[in-house]
C-alpha cells in the first residue's frame, strides 16, 4: 500500500479518472467555442479554473465522476426540450413536470422530505436498506437541484441576454445552492466514515431550509427570475458566492453532527448512531474544510467590494458578521488542535456556531440594513 501511495499521480489514476477528466475537457473547449468572444479575460480565468477544479474532484471523489455528468445531460435535455424558447416551459410535459428549473427544484424539495423520513425510519428502525433508500433520495435530490440550477441559468439568458446571469445571486437561489452543497458534502462523509445514520440530523437542516424555499416560491414569487441589480453585476459573484457556501453547508453539517453526539453521551440513540468519537472527528474534517472556503468566500468579498465600492473593509454588517463566523471557526480550531479540546465542549461550540452562522447568512438581510441590503427578505 505504502509503495502505492509514493507513486507518481499519473500512475495512480485508472481509464475512468482519465475518461472523466477529457469529458471536462471537451466540454469547456466546447463552451468555450460557444461563448468564449462573450467572455472577458476574467470570465476565462473562472472558466479554465473551474475546469481544473472539476477534474480534480473527480479525481478526489469517484462520486462525482457520475453525479456531474447525469446532472449536466439532465439539464442539456431540458435545454433540446426549451428549443430556444422561453414558453415552452408551459407547454413542454417534460418541462411544466419534470425538466424546467422550477420543476426540478420542486423534485429535489419533494425528495429531500422523503429522503429526511426514511433517514430517521432506518436509524430508529436499525433498517439499513431504509437508510440506503434515503441515501439514493439524498444523491437524486441533489442532481435535481444541480442540473435545476444549470437550467435555470439557461431560463435567463432565454428571456433576454442582459437578463443572464449564474443562478447565485439572491436567497431563493442561494437556499438552493446550500441544499445542494451540504447534501454533497455530508454524502462524501457518510460513504468515507460510514455514518450513514447521521443523514437522519443532516437532513434536518436541509429540510428546513426546504420549508424556507417552499415558503419563499408560495409567499412571495420568488421562483421568478429577475434583472441583477447594478452591485450584482460582476463576475466575481461567480467565485464569491459558491465558496462562501461550502463554508455555510459545511458549518450547518457539523452543527447537525454536534447534535448528534451530544445525544449520544446523554444515552440517547447511542445504539444507533456512530460512536461519538467517530462523529467528533467528522465535524471536526467539516470545520476544517468550511472554514478554508469561508477564509477563500471572505478574502474575495473583500477584492469585489474594492472593485465595487472603492474598499477593502467598510464594516458593513454583513462584513462584520462575515468576521464574526470567521473568528468563531477560527477560535474553535485553535481550541482543538492547540489546546486538544475533544467531545462535548466543541459540540455544544459547533451547535452554537450555527445559530451565528445563521443569523450571518439571514438574520442580517432581516434585521440590518447597509451596502447588503439587496440581499432583503
Amino acid at each position: 500500500m505504502e509503495m502505492v501511495l509514493q507513486q507518481p499521480l499519473y500512475k495512480r489514476l485508472a481509464a475512468g479518472d482519465w475518461l472523466y477528466a477529457l469529458l471536462i475537457i471537451v466540454a469547456a473547449g466546447y463552451s468555450f467555442s460557444l461563448y468564449g468572444s462573450a467572455l472577458d479575460y476574467y470570465e476565462q480565468l473562472i472558466l479554465a479554473g473551474s475546469s481544473i477544479a472539476l477534474v480534480a474532484l473527480g479525481w478526489f471523489w469517484p462520486s462525482w465522476r457520475w453525479f456531474f455528468p447525469l446532472a449536466g445531460a439532465v439539464s442539456l435535455l431540458a435545454i433540446q426540450l426549451y428549443d430556444h424558447n422561453l414558453a415552452r416551459a408551459a407547454e413542454s410535459f417534460g418541462l411544466k413536470y419534470l425538466l424546467s428549473s422550477q420543476s426540478s427544484f420542486m423534485w429535489m424539495c419533494t425528495l429531500f422530505f422523503l429522503a429526511t423520513v426514511l433517514y430517521w425510519a432506518g436509524t430508529l428502525s436499525r433498517a439499513g436498506l431504509l437508510m440506503r433508500m434515503g441515501s439514493g433520495l439524498t444523491w437524486a435530490a441533489a442532481v435535481f437541484a444541480l442540473a435545476g440550477l444549470f437550467t435555470r441559468w439557461y431560463e435567463s439568458y432565454l428571456i433576454a441576454p442582459d437578463v443572464g446571469r449564474i443562478p447565485v445571486s439572491n436567497l431563493y437561489e442561494v437556499f438552493i445552492l446550500f441544499c445542494l452543497i451540504t447534501a454533497l458534502m455530508y454524502l462524501y462523509y457518510e460513504a468515507k466514515f460510514a455514518v450513514r445514520q447521521v443523514g437522519a440530523f443532516v437532513l434536518l437542516v436541509i429540510s428546513a431550509a426546504v420549508g424556507f424555499i417552499l415558503w419563499y416560491t408560495f409567499d412571495r414569487q420568488a421562483h421568478e427570475i429577475q434583472p441583477l441589480i447594478p452591485a450584482l453585476q460582476s463576475w466575481w459573484m461567480k467565485i464569491h458566492v459558491p465558496a462562501n457556501f461550502v463554508g455555510y453547508g459545511a458549518f450547518a453539517m457539523s452543527a447537525m453532527i454536534g447534535v448528534a453526539q451530544l445525544l449520544i453521551r446523554r444515552g440517547i440513540l447511542a445504539s444507533r448512531l456512530p460512536s461519538a468519537e467517530v462523529l467528533d472527528e467528522v465535524m471536526y474534517k467539516a470545520i476544517a474544510v468550511g472554514f478554508l472556503f469561508f477564509t477563500i468566500a471572505t478574502i474575495l468579498g473583500a477584492m469585489w467590494a474594492a472593485d465595487a465600492w472603492g474598499g477593502y473593509w467598510s464594516w458593513d454588517p454583513k462584513e462584520t458578521w462575515a468576521l464574526i463566523v470567521w473568528l468563531n471557526y477560527a477560535a474553535w480550531l485553535h481550541m482543538r488542535l492547540v489546546k486538544g479540546w475533544r467531545g462535548e465542549p466543541l459540540a455544544w461550540w459547533a451547535v452554537v456556531g450555527l445559530l451565528v452562522t445563521s443569523f450571518a447568512f439571514i438574520g442580517v438581510n432581516m434585521f440590518l440594513s447597509g451596502l447588503h441590503s439587496y440581499g432583503a427578505l
